[in-house]
């Protein structure tokens, strides 16, 4: 036998053996029958709507918002006017996508420059503002969560350009006496990039106290700020979202072939690795 032919038959008998040893290893299985996920069709482009998003403005008017009246539509686009607009449908979690420009003629410097915000549940503002070139508070610049936190990054695009959001919403959770269950949660990106990464609400965003949560109901409508800024916006869709759904039909178990072995809790335990410990690198 050549060499050649000694490999080749070394290498087949290896992936043999591996395929064998795959077919019988032991298999986890968790033992949650899950529901089937949704199938939805993708937007042509990731800023076009999918098929199960609320398009909130479809390029023509502002019948989905409330004093939709005071601002005005024009080519396609939402030029603010006077006082917000908000949405007539309200929302929890949820993904909400907006195109925001500030204009073009550059006027005015920090907070008076391309100001507008879009607001979650009503309550909860990211920040929309001219930040190109344009020092002011970071927790007040595109893309802060105003007045907590500064976005991670400045990804701001010159004036007169379009920028997008892309906002992952968690709403809060209330106790039926009033008291905070759960807070808020939002992660953005902004033109692409990770701005905010799951961060936690202090609770609302006020310009002249501290941030709190009050009670309120577990849906919100979105609304867009008047800040005596000529800032446009386009392309605004949202897409409830919740956790995938299942049901837990049995103990966690593994499986070889026919046999069947549940796992007991305490071995469960041994296999969850402790919160903040190190994954031990493959050598």
């Amino acid at each position: 036998m050549t060499i050649r032919n000694l490999l080749a038959s070394v290498a087949f008998s290896m992936a043999t053996f591996s395929l064998n040893a795959w077919n019988h290893a032991e298999e986890y299985l968790n033992g949650i029958q899950w529901e089937k996920p949704a199938i939805i069709t993708p937007g042509e482009s990731d800023s076009q709507p999918p098929s199960d998003a609320i398009v909130l403005f479809n390029g023509q008017d502002l019948n989905n918002w409330k004093n939709g009246e005071n601002w005005t539509v024009k080519d396609g686009v939402i030029f603010a006017g006077k006082g917000p607009i908000t949405s007539q449908e309200e929302f929890g979690d949820c993904q909400l996508h907006i195109e925001w420009s500030a204009p073009s003629e550059v006027k005015g410097d920090g907070q008076g420059r391309g100001n507008s915000g879009v607001f979650l549940m009503g309550k909860y503002e990211i920040q929309v503002l001219d930040s190109y070139d344009n020092e002011t508070y970071y927790d007040g610049q595109a893309g802060a969560i105003y007045k907590q936190t500064p976005p991670m990054v400045n990804a701001m695009r010159k004036p007169g350009e379009w920028n997008s959001y892309d906002i992952i919403w968690t709403a809060p959770r209330f106790n039926e006496d009033g008291s905070l269950k759960s807070p808020a949660y939002m992660t953005a990106l902004h033109n692409g990039v990770v701005i905010l990464n799951h961060f936690e609400l202090k609770g609302d965003t006020p310009f002249n106290r501290p941030p709190a949560y009050n009670m309120h109901g577990e849906t919100g409508p979105i609304s867009l700020q008047d800040h005596g800024n000529p800032v446009r916006f386009r392309n605004i869709w949202v897409r409830p979202i919740k956790p995938a759904q299942g049901e837990q039909v049995r103990a966690p178990f593994l499986r070889d072939g026919d046999k069947e072995t549940p796992i007991q809790q305490q071995e469960l335990k041994k296999l969850e690795r402790p919160k903040n410990q190190a994954v031990e690198p493959i050598q």
